[in-house]
């Protein structure tokens, strides 16, 4: 069976954005030890998850990508060749390319995704579909990028019901950054 894996960027305080979708509280530039762990998460993945307002910005960005950017150009291949799902209950058909329109019944449409044949999918955001799927316990991993920044009030990584998790690794990065890789605790 397929996993489906969390990768998202969050405050110390457990925020994926500010209130208004603000996201200049990140920690940049990543140092190498941040990527080779990257690639360590998506060797398995070959389906991204994507919520409505998310994909509206990631999916134009990355296909506008360039090394001069500072991408190599195997990452921006593998960010725009990769197949994408959007779950959506306003679009009906996709605006972009190697990307499929999820709408209905989440649990049903996941459960279905994760059994079929392929990779690991792996989610992204936005703040209400990552809070969606961790309270239907959908996520079998959870790799939260915990930047060195609390921001008081913002879009939740965790929505306000109890999810018992086991903590697998914390790993600390040189840019300040620490992952923080947890899996749903099974009694």
């Amino acid at each position: 069976m397929r996993k489906l894996k969390l990768q998202v960027q969050t405050t110390v305080d457990g925020y994926m954005a500010g209130p208004n979708g603000e996201m200049d509280w990140m920690t940049f530039p990543w140092t190498d030890d941040v990527g080779a762990y990257i690639a360590t998460v998506m060797e398995s993945v070959d389906t991204i998850l994507l919520g409505r307002n998310l994909a509206e910005g990631f999916i134009p960005t990355w296909a506008a990508r360039t090394e001069a950017d500072g991408e190599d150009q195997a990452t921006i291949d593998w960010m725009n060749n990769t197949p994408k799902v959007v779950v959506s209950s306003t679009l009906t058909t996709s605006p972009w390319p190697n990307t499929t329109i999820a709408n209905g019944d989440l649990t049903t449409f996941i459960t279905d995704l994760k059994s079929q044949p392929g990779g690991d999918l792996i989610v992204y955001g936005g703040a209400t579909l990552v809070s969606s799927l961790i309270a239907a316990q959908l996520i079998d991993e959870l790799h939260l990028f915990i930047n060195p920044t609390a921001i008081g009030t913002g879009l939740p990584v965790f929505p306000t019901t109890y999810q018992p998790l086991h903590t697998v690794a914390a790993t600390p990065f040189t840019c300040g950054i620490t992952a923080l890789h947890y899996a749903p605790k099974t009694s």
